[in-house]
């Protein structure tokens, strides 16, 4: 299996990055035999990689870093990197390769601190790989001041060191970074592809793929969850019935607070799992052990994680809000498409009595409105608008 099987609808780009990863190959090939480099490259030191949620960014850029560091013997008899199956493209995929550092966060934005130790870290050489490879896969989280810091390794990169961004768009990116890496563009992949992929690889039975795929219009990873976890199908039939049990003031205000409830509660699982493994871990390494006393001076070190876990619970929070949106705004896309009496195909057709209801029930003027509402109710809480008032004001917008 190659690297770049796991990208799906996605063969421009796979195009692009395969030659990239053989001129790569090629670069270091050279310089290892004390050969001058070799004329016009398609390798690039900054690759920007945006696309709509879904659209597979981060496995663009991990299924890249992997064929960078591909060592297979078949490349000395023509084949290109990114096998998959050697040292350097399986400890890259699974996370483990020395050399490749690959960053998430969990939290609202990525800081100067972090960044600062990114950028010492893209100085170094490979310590036994091919190039030193960083992947950032939420460049959009990058605070002013962490992208100044980022700037100059992007501009002067160390010989043998690649950076990968990944962004929802390049206005995400600040101008100055973002232009001087090389930028692909990925798509929403095709329905039928991800359905595909669903059954192939997760062994999901056909019918509940397609339904999962034409649900989450193409994106993977929400299609897999909503096929495999019960909880996030009921999730998302509560987030559907919303449009009819928005006739009144009551009905939006308490529907409002349910869309926020849930929201909370599953920020709440995310902290049960998680923080308090991340508590007794850090005590320990203090010297506290379980239930002992902290040693003097690390207390600073203790508020500093409670910080980070509260910032987590915020960005749990919101992307769980995010995706119900996300799945109101499909509902109100497929009531506008019977309005209009389009060809396109429902997402959403395990409610298509919902759907005609409410098309019977209003005009094409009306349900754009309401999609601008929800579309308004995304900004607001981009700006820290607290959630219960930016939904309360989006659910009141729909019974209008």
């Amino acid at each position: 299996m190659a690297v770049w099987d796991d990208l799906v609808g996605q063969a421009k780009v796979e195009e692009q990055l395969a030659a990239a990863a053989r001129d790569a190959d090629a670069l270091v090939t050279a310089h290892s035999a004390g050969e001058p480099d070799p004329e016009a490259s398609k390798m690039t030191h900054a690759w920007l990689f945006t696309g709509p949620p879904g659209s597979g960014r981060a496995t663009a850029a991990r299924a890249f870093a992997a064929a960078l560091q591909c060592v297979s013997p078949d490349r000395a008899l023509g084949g290109a990197p990114g096998c998959g199956f050697c040292d350097g493209c399986h400890t890259t995929l699974v996370g483990t390769h020395a050399d490749v550092e690959i960053v998430r966060t969990d939290l609202l934005s990525i800081g100067v601190k972090e960044t600062r130790e990114l950028v010492r870290r893209a100085q170094l050489s490979p310590a036994g790989g091919r190039w030193q490879v960083i992947v950032l896969e939420d460049a959009d989280r990058l605070t002013e001041g962490a992208g100044n810091v980022l700037l100059k390794a992007v501009e002067e990169p160390a010989p043998r060191t690649v950076w990968l961004l990944c962004a929802p768009s390049l206005e995400d990116v600040l101008p100055t970074i973002r232009s001087r890496c090389r930028h692909l563009t990925l798509r929403t992949p095709p329905v039928e592809a991800v359905a595909d992929v669903l059954v192939r690889r997760d062994g999901i039975e056909p019918e509940a793929a397609h339904a999962a795929a034409r649900a989450t219009q193409g994106h993977i990873d929400r299609a897999r969850r909503l096929a495999t976890d019960e909880r996030a199908r009921a999730r998302r039939s509560v987030v559907l019935k919303l449009p009819l049990r928005v006739d009144d003031v009551g009905g939006c205000l308490k529907a409002a607070q349910e869309l926020v409830d849930a929201a909370a509660e599953d920020a709440k699982q995310v902290a049960e799992e998680v923080d308090v493994k991340e508590t007794e871990e850090l005590k320990t390494a203090l010297g506290g052990g379980q239930g002992g006393r902290m040693p003097r001076g690390t207390a600073g070190a203790m508020k500093e994680l409670e910080e980070r876990q509260k910032r987590r619970k915020t960005r749990t929070q919101r992307d769980s809000l995010d995706l119900a949106l996300t799945d109101l705004t499909g509902f109100y896309r497929d009531v506008l498409a019977l309005q209009l009496r389009s060809r396109s195909a429902l997402a959403n057709t395990d409610v298509r009595d919902a759907l005609e209801r409410i098309a019977r029930g209003t005009t094409p003027e009306r349900t754009l409105r309401r999609i601008e509402a929800i579309l308004a109710c995304r900004q607001a809480l981009d700006r820290n608008v607290a959630p219960l008032l930016a939904v309360e004001a989006m659910t009141m917008a729909l019974r209008d």
